[in-house]
């Protein structure tokens, strides 16, 4: 692919991560931003791929970053040279908070693709459920917003999920309100969209994917295999299942519970997230068990499309991941939960080098209108992805060509505060993400949580109104 430019990048540019979404944004990086290579540097404690880096004389740092030595590290870094500087976090184990105050306070841009905390609180047994969720990340970051609400962009959650899918929402949103016959106008504030998303009878929001992607070899024993960062989906799969809590919904699992204080806009249970299953629908496989995994977009969807006071809102639209990893994925979690949620000593991420066939269908589905349920998104196999850029699966390229849009987002928008990705320009977003993301489609379906059931066995649902989650949640 041609080179494309997005925009210029007067300072110099630090990414922090060098994982697997690190290495995919490098040639994108290089194909649609103008800055300086010799004032970029990566930060990584692994050193397994800075061949890559060497190759382009850009400057490696192996080493971690902690809440002692960040400031001192990164501080040069982001001021080298004069101009504008980016900061680039695809880490783990890193506070997103932290570093995105230190970039502002530099006056450098930032964006992340999640808020990830420092090492050891996904795991910090002392701490209560309550406070280990993404819905207490976040609402940290909320804080820093309200307090700090002007000043050099910084984008929050900015990948594929969080990220791409809120882009995804409104434009689906749009083509909906447009085949239901609504009367409207592309809605320019918050409020006009909430108010727009509740017009069209929607009742809730599935981040709906399936990962189809395959390799010629079959998962190894003792060994977490995954088409992304390992460490990642551990970490996020063992937090509380969260969801953001619609207005509709008329029954509760018993061991869910709301937060005390913050926006209001989710519930999460006191289950892992990677071990909760969801009844959900993709295009290509139809309906489908889905993993209930705690995301950003989940709360934040759910609260940017609130009509009313948080607490108790006229309406506010049900919404969560119901995610379909790949099939390795699926057997990896089986076997860490069959070791009492014990990661496995080996983990393995699919390269673009390994994988021999499949897609990762990623999008959202809106449902409860008139018309039942509408799917949009992208449906990107790993083909397309070999031609589209190097370093990377179909599920790598979804995230990190919308860390591209984002930033690009950003230098657009250079003053805008701390932004959640759904407060940007969605459809300046994807005219910038579209060409990385293969056919991105819309579809109809009749299909209900409870399509098929009660026929072997008589179940707890409520006929009455399908798409309540006690008919989704799989118990």
């Amino acid at each position: 692919m041609k080179k494309n430019i997005y925009g210029k990048i007067s300072g110099p540019v630090v990414m922090i991560g060098f994982g697997s979404i690190g290495r995919g944004c490098l040639p994108l990086l290089e194909r649609h931003f103008e800055f300086d290579k010799t004032r970029m540097v990566v930060i990584d404690p692994s050193d397994k791929d800075r061949a890559l880096l060497d190759q382009r004389g850009i400057k490696f740092l192996q080493l971690g970053l902690t809440p002692e030595n960040f400031r001192e590290i990164l501080t040069p870094l982001l001021r080298n040279g004069g101009g504008q500087g980016f900061c680039v976090n695809l880490s783990v184990d890193v506070s997103s908070l932290d570093v995105m105050k230190l970039s502002r306070e530099l006056g450098a841009f930032y964006i992340d693709t999640v808020v990830e905390p420092w090492a050891g609180f996904y795991f910090e047994s002392s701490l209560k459920n309550a406070d280990r969720t993404n819905y207490a990340l976040r609402e940290k970051v909320l804080e820093e917003k309200a307090a700090q609400p002007k000043g050099v962009t910084a984008v929050s959650c900015c990948g594929a999920n969080p990220g791409m899918v809120s882009w995804f929402v409104k434009q689906a949103l749009v083509n909906l309100s447009k085949d239901l016959g609504l009367s409207f106008q592309v809605p320019k504030s918050r409020e006009a969209w909430a108010k727009l998303m509740q017009q069209a009878g929607v009742k809730g929001i599935h981040i709906a994917e399936r990962d189809t992607q395959k390799a010629k070899f079959s998962k190894p024993l003792n060994t977490f295999v995954n088409t992304w960062s390992v460490e990642g989906f551990v970490s996020e799969g063992l937090q509380p299942a969260e969801l953001g809590w619609g207005t509709f919904e008329k029954w509760k699992p018993e061991n869910a519970f709301e937060h005390k204080a913050g926006c209001k806009a989710a519930i999460y249970l006191e289950q892992p997230g990677a071990a909760t299953r969801v009844r959900s629908w993709c295009p290509t496989v139809g309906s489908q068990y889905g993993r209930l995994v705690t995301h950003n977009e989940a709360i934040s969807i759910a609260d940017y499309f609130t009509v009313g006071a948080g607490g108790k809102p006229e309406y506010r639209p049900t919404c969560h991941y119901a995610y379909h990893p790949s099939n390795d994925a699926i057997l990896s979690l089986e076997e860490m939960f069959g070791h009492g949620g014990e990661r496995q000593p080996e983990i393995h991420i699919l390269s673009e080098k390994e994988i021999t066939e499949g897609i990762d269908e990623l999008g959202v589905l809106l449902y409860g209108h008139r018309k039942n349920a509408y799917w949009y998104g992208s449906q990107l196999s790993m083909e397309e992805t070999r031609k589209l850029a190097p370093y990377q699966n179909a599920t790598g390229l979804q995230v990190t060509s919308a860390v591209i849009a984002g930033m690009a987002w950003a230098l657009e928008n250079p003053n805008a505060g701390i932004v959640e990705a759904d407060e940007m320009d969605f459809a300046r977003c994807l005219q910038w993400q579209l060409p990385y993301l293969g056919p991105v489609n819309g579809f109809y379906t009749d299909w209900t949580p409870i399509t098929g059931r009660n026929k072997l066995f008589v179940e707890d649902v409520d006929v009455d109104d399908p798409w309540q989650f006690k008919n989704v949640l799989v118990r």
